[in-house]
């Protein structure tokens, strides 16, 4: 246990945690230099963005001072949409790589992935990294983090991760300065679980680090939320190829296999112990996940329903910060309302759906939950728009507020500021200076503003100058109207929002002009209609299809032109009243991916 140092990377996206992760593999002689760049990235997903989005467990081992050290380590994501994975990642850790990129400074989701393990009283290692590019602002950063974590210049390590300058100097320091876990060899088995992985032949793959015994293979394990109890048939330790072991000792991480099929059994931030000598009480949880974001989705095959919860049931066990729940629709089918922890996490979600599980689905617009106080004194959380109550039941509504740090350049100062107001948003503070030339602005603003396309706007404005992260701080009153489209009278609630009434009627005109371009033209006209507790505010109608049934007329009396096309309009009109308006799902997808 004394020669043990867990460890895991935090950073802002692209600021070289994979690459470094690289090259500590290489090191420790753990990979040789002919494997492919970014190894622990490997989804796809992950590789073509360039972000990591699942945290990445492995060992290495390091000679030092004639003493070989197991280090396992963690490779956690950057963006705040994956924070929970970050703090998991923490908890299993006594220590922290602060990666800092030289030409980019501190960001906003470094400074918050750092309060994390501070609050974990993690050691944090401060690296400076790409001190080899020409554009680097070596001096400025340098002072930068020593205000960020108070330290000193020689404890800040330089390096360049890509060409693997200061490596030996930072494996030296995981020895030296992290340290080792704390734990009681005799006592009762405890072990926290911190990531899950399904496999269809051997079942559930559970993740765990041991904090006091040991477990051995062919043990009889308790997972204590459940009280279910399995045979340990595998158990090993975390490297590139997990390597079956007999023992994993305390302060040790590994996985076991126990022919675990049902994915409910399997809880992230439980504690496996010892069937027969069972620990006192669990290892306490990782706080629980609050989803920020909310949206449906549907299969665009109504068919492949189950297929869909039985691959959201598995995306659930590597992704414990998805929340899900059945609904149905009537334009859509059955479907699944999912909670997510930001706009980034919701589009991963659907990517992974498509690439891993091979299922097609449509996503409907994203919300956030409100608290409704009603008039007979009782408050409810409403987060879908269709259970929003009528105007007359209700005596007030609060939206969830966030607190914004933006860090930018101070000649984007005035853009921003600009942006933030026109997002209802509330200055808080704009004298932090990080340097002469960054400044750090904090805003106070309702998250249903941020959830669309703040951020694009955001990267817009600044040149991609800009960094920003956010932390909710409560509910607040807000004027909201629930905006409701019908189709051919018919309500279609999946395209239910709920808006401030600033924003009622430009938003609803341009839902209107955006569904008569995307619906296709029926044999009888469609009326497309936006209403707001029951009054109509904004309409377009989709002419119908029609027939030139004069067209054999090639003489006579106008009387006989005009009796057919008598004829056809009553035909039109009886048609509209027993026709169905069919609205294909490329319909709805292309107008769900509007952001304004």
């Amino acid at each position: 246990m004394h020669n043990i140092r867990n460890f895991c990377i935090i950073a802002h996206i692209d600021h070289g945690k994979s690459t470094l992760a690289d090259r500590l593999l290489e090191f420790t002689k753990t990979i040789s230099k002919k494997n492919r760049n970014q190894l622990l990235d490997d989804m796809d997903l992950e590789r073509e963005r360039g972000i990591t989005i699942k945290s990445h467990a492995v060992q290495m081992e390091y000679k030092y001072n004639g003493k070989v050290y197991i280090l396992n380590l963690i490779d956690t994501p950057g963006h705040v949409d994956f924070s929970y994975e970050v703090s998991r990642s923490i908890a299993a850790c006594e220590g922290a790589l602060l990666v800092v990129d030289c030409t980019k400074s501190v960001q906003a989701q470094t400074i918050s992935n750092l309060s994390l393990a501070l609050k974990k009283n993690l050691v944090i290692i401060p690296i400076l990294n790409k001190i080899d590019l020409s554009c680097s602002t070596y001096d400025e950063v340098m002072e930068e983090i020593m205000e960020l974590v108070q330290c000193k210049m020689e404890d800040i390590i330089p390096v360049s991760a890509k060409n693997g300058l200061g490596i030996h100097h930072i494996l030296e320091k995981i020895v030296t300065c992290i340290p080792s876990p704390k734990g009681d060899t005799k006592a009762p088995l405890q072990a926290i679980i911190f990531d899950s992985l399904y496999n269809p032949f051997t079942g559930i793959k559970v993740f765990f680090r041991v904090k006091n015994g040991s477990i051995q293979k062919g043990q009889k394990l308790r997972f204590m939320s459940t009280g279910k109890i399995y045979s340990a048939y595998e158990i090993g330790t975390l490297k590139l190829k997990h390597i079956s072991k007999n023992r994993i000792n305390t302060g040790d991480v590994g996985y076991v296999v126990s022919g675990i099929k049902n994915t409910y059994e399997v809880k992230v931030g439980d504690t496996i112990t010892d069937a027969n000598n069972p620990a006192e009480k669990a290892i306490e949880k990782f706080e629980e996940v609050k989803p920020m974001v909310f949206a449906s989705i549907y299969p665009v095959d109504s068919d492949k329903y189950e297929e869909l919860r039985s691959s959201m049931e598995k995306l659930h066990l590597n992704d414990a910060s998805l929340s899900f729940k059945s609904e149905s629709s009537p334009a859509l089918g059955f479907g699944f309302y999912c909670g997510f922890l930001g706009l980034l996490h919701m589009e991963i979600v659907k990517d992974r759906l498509e690439r891993e599980y091979n299922i097609s689905v449509i996503l409907t617009f994203p919300n956030v939950s409100y608290k409704v106080h009603l008039k007979n004194n009782k408050t409810i959380v409403v987060s879908n728009p269709s259970d929003f109550p009528e105007m007359e039941k209700f005596k007030k509504i609060e939206e969830p507020y966030v607190l914004v740090s933006i860090i930018t350049k101070n000649i984007y100062i005035g853009n921003v500021i600009s942006l933030c107001i026109g997002k209802r948003g509330k200055m808080i503070d704009n004298k932090n200076y990080l340097t002469s030339e960054r400044i750090k602005i904090i805003f106070e603003m309702p998250l249903s503003e941020i959830v669309f396309d703040f951020y694009d706007k955001l990267k817009t404005i600044s040149k991609g100058y800009a960094s920003f992260d956010y932390s909710f701080i409560g509910y607040k009153n807000s004027d909201l109207r629930k905006i409701t489209v019908l189709i051919n009278h018919e309500k279609i609630e999946p395209l239910s929002l709920l808006v401030h009434k600033t924003k009622v009627f430009i938003l609803a005109k341009k839902i209107c002009q955006e569904l008569s371009t995307l619906i296709p033209k029926h044999q009888f006209s469609i009326p497309i209609q936006v209403s707001v507790y029951g009054k109509i505010i904004a309409r377009e109608t989709i002419k119908a299809l029609r027939k030139n049934v004069t067209d054999k007329c090639y003489g006579g009396d106008f009387t006989r032109k005009k009796k057919l096309i008598e004829k056809q309009k009553k035909g039109k009109k009886k048609m509209r009243k027993i026709g169905k308006v069919e609205i294909p799902s490329s319909a709805f997808m292309t107008f769900l991916k509007v952001k304004n």
